[in-house]
């Protein structure tokens, strides 16, 4: 009875947070976060677009507030807001962005709108990302594109520090799965070697000195 209680609440959260992105839109939040109190829920909102989630004096918080009191049967819920100071490495958001890219130009811009969202995160300065676009794209039949740049760690535990997310597009061909995989320049990777200047100076230095020991064993050879 125990684990039926826990899968049935954990059906109803999940539920809470897609209709909480499905109210607020496509695009707009990236994640949705919920912390249970003795004072009340909270609920919140990741997103790089505070103002449109905010409203006028706080407007659309309120009827959202209002919704979560009637659909879910929340006693005292405070939503909050979290803005992404870096909207270039959130997963979410380039995903989102991907998919309502192709379902405003159409599924045949779909290599121009990968690699210009792919620029925008090597540009940010992300140590690597990966683009996969499963669908109707272009031909008739379904094909998976991949868009890589830079080092994305797969396998390990240095995995754990790739940022991953995914969206759907409905194009007029089908439906186009959208796959996004960030390397973020703030994750701690435990293999990652970094060359100093210091370093590559003593490693120049040992090897012109390696480099004269062994001209002065061939002129010794000679004599």
């Amino acid at each position: 009875m125990e684990e039926r209680n826990i899968i049935k609440f954990k059906k109803e959260e999940f539920s809470m947070k897609e209709r909480i992105k499905q109210e607020i839109g496509k695009g707009k939040v990236s994640k949705v976060k919920i912390e249970y109190a003795p004072i009340g829920e909270r609920i919140i909102l990741s997103t790089n677009k505070p103002g449109l989630i905010i409203g006028r004096g706080g407007e659309k918080i309120g009827e959202l507030t209002e919704l979560l009191r009637k659909n879910f049967k929340l006693e005292n819920p405070h939503i909050e807001i979290e803005e992404i100071k870096y909207p270039e490495f959130d997963s979410q958001l380039i995903a989102d962005e991907l998919a309502l890219g192709l379902e405003r130009f159409g599924p045949l811009k779909f290599k121009v709108l990968a690699y210009r969202a792919l620029q925008r995160i090597i540009k940010a300065g992300a140590m690597g990302a990966e683009i996969r676009l499963t669908g109707k794209l272009p031909s008739a039949r379904s094909k998976s594109w991949r868009f890589a740049q830079g080092y994305l760690k797969k396998t390990g535990d240095s995995a754990n520090a790739v940022d991953r997310a995914q969206s759907i597009a409905h194009t007029k061909p089908g439906v186009v799965g959208v796959k996004v995989s960030i390397l973020p320049p703030t994750a701690v990777l435990k293999d990652r070697i970094k060359v100093e200047d210091k370093l590559l100076a003593k490693l120049k230095e040992n090897s012109e000195n390696l480099e004269k020991l062994q001209n002065k064993k061939s002129r010794a050879k000679k004599k």
